[in-house]
């Protein structure tokens, strides 16, 4: 059986705010997500809420359901103007994908997002941000 889920938390030494600000950027977002990862926003409540449905391989293809992860970032104030950013990946399960192959893409993402949110928390805690325009 493949785990149709990945969650993941960590706490930001930064106001809701500025971790919405760094997350939402696109020069940002490049710095520690990637660049070339395909996504689509399904829903963005800021500062709170962005979900993002991506394709199971970033190789050129559609974001669309049946065929992708949905990726939900939810962002709460916690004590000290600190944030906790958790996030789910859903939608293994439903993948075309070999079980096999889906299994390694779930392992691979479970220590890739712990990695990811480690370089985005030290990313957003030495930022300073520039007003946008």
């Amino acid at each position: 059986m493949v785990a149709d889920s990945i969650e993941r938390e960590i706490t930001i030494a930064a106001p809701r705010e500025r971790v919405w600000e760094v997350l939402t950027r696109a020069e940002s977002l490049g710095t520690w997500f990637g660049t070339g990862t395909p996504a689509r926003i399904e829903q963005s409540d800021p500062p709170t809420v962005l979900t993002f449905r991506r394709p199971q391989d970033a190789a050129g293809e559609e974001a669309a359901e049946g065929g992708s992860i949905l990726v939900t970032i939810t962002l709460t104030t916690e004590p000290g103007d600190h944030t906790r950013l958790r996030v789910r990946e859903s939608g293994f399960a439903s993948l075309a994908s070999p079980r096999e192959a889906v299994r390694s893409h779930v392992e691979q993402n479970r220590t890739d997002w712990t990695r990811k949110l480690t370089e985005f928390a030290c990313h957003t805690e030495r930022l300073t941000l520039t007003p946008r325009r």
